[in-house]
Formats: C-alpha cells, sequence, structure tokens
C-alpha cells in the first residue's frame, strides 16, 4: 500500500501543479493546476456531469465512484447513493457558471464529520488550443488536534482527483495517469 501511495503522488507531482500555500491548525488552502488537452466545454461536461467516471472509488464511502453525481445548480448536490433512499452529500453547490466555474461548500469525506466546512473552487479557462483547470479547496474550522495534519491527505486526494480528470478526457481512462 504504501508503494501505491508514493508511485501516485510521484505521478501526481508529474502531471499538476500542486500547492499547498497555507496550513495550520484552524485550516488550510490546497491548490491544484493541470492543462487538459480538450476544448473546455468538453473538460467541463467531463468533470461535472461525468464525475462517476473519473473520480476514484476509493475516495468514496461505497467504494464505488460511479454512485457519485453532481447536480450544478445553485443548492444543488456532490453526491454519492448509497442505496434506494440511503445517501451522502458531500459538497453542496453554492455557485456555477456553467463552462466557467463551479463552487462548492462543505466537508469532503472524512472531513465530514469533523467540525470543519470549506468552499472547493473548480476553475476553468482556455488555454490555446486545450484547457486550464485549478481545483482549490478551502477549509476551516476545528478538529482535536488541529487541521495541519490532515491537510496532506486532502491535499493528495484533490491533486489525485485533479490528475484523474485530465487522464479520463484525454484518454477515457481515469487510471491512465501519465
Amino acid at each position: 500500500m504504501q508503494v501505491r501511495l508514493v508511485l501516485l503522488l510521484l505521478v501526481a507531482a508529474q502531471t499538476a501543479v500542486a500547492e499547498l500555500p497555507d496550513s495550520s491548525e484552524h485550516g488550510f488552502t490546497t491548490v491544484h493546476k493541470v492543462v487538459i488537452d480538450a476544448p473546455r466545454a468538453a473538460v467541463y461536461a467531463a468533470a461535472v456531469h461525468e464525475v462517476g467516471k473519473w473520480w476514484s472509488d476509493a475516495h468514496t464511502i461505497s467504494g464505488d465512484a460511479g454512485r457519485m453525481s453532481i447536480n450544478a445548480v445553485p443548492q444543488g448536490c456532490f453526491c454519492e447513493m448509497l442505496g434506494d433512499t440511503a445517501g451522502i452529500v458531500h459538497l453542496t453547490v453554492t455557485f456555477t457558471s456553467p463552462g466557467v466555474l463551479l463552487r462548492m461548500t462543505g466537508a469532503l469525506g472524512p472531513l465530514g464529520v469533523m467540525g470543519v466546512n470549506g468552499n472547493m473552487l473548480w476553475e476553468f479557462a482556455d488555454s490555446d488550443d486545450a484547457t486550464a483547470v485549478k481545483f482549490t479547496y478551502v477549509v476551516g474550522g476545528y478538529r482535536p488536534g488541529g487541521l495541519e495534519e490532515v491537510a496532506p491527505a486532502v491535499d493528495f486526494v484533490i491533486g489525485e482527483a485533479l490528475a484523474r480528470l485530465r487522464a479520463y478526457v484525454e484518454t477515457g481512462d481515469a487510471n491512465n495517469i501519465d
């Protein structure tokens, strides 16, 4: 497992620009950027409407990313269905400008059981014949022992997600991280 994690970290470092510009006991900011070789409309559509095809199974409650969806309207849900009437709201959509920006608010994954909240921005911009994508997640609040120690793990998940999106759009296979 540790070997896989090291390999994923190396791969993520090669495919994305990552930054953990701020981290303290009360919160942190993580920023990841990539350029995806596809038109902005296609990248946005894949990111938002096909999240279950590129999000990692390892970063879900159910173990199946295919259960993930985003309803990209104000108060929409970045949700994971766990059964007919069971599920989890990972984040709530708080701003959308289709093709340009998606802002979601909440505590992603295990942060949801802590006294924290965050804002995640997905930004999409033209970059020559490609699309520049930037994921930013700003988290603050309370966690016994502080938030500083969980920041690297959250940073890794966000970086991996963006690398998987890039791989999915460019190759059709989210696991094909180069």
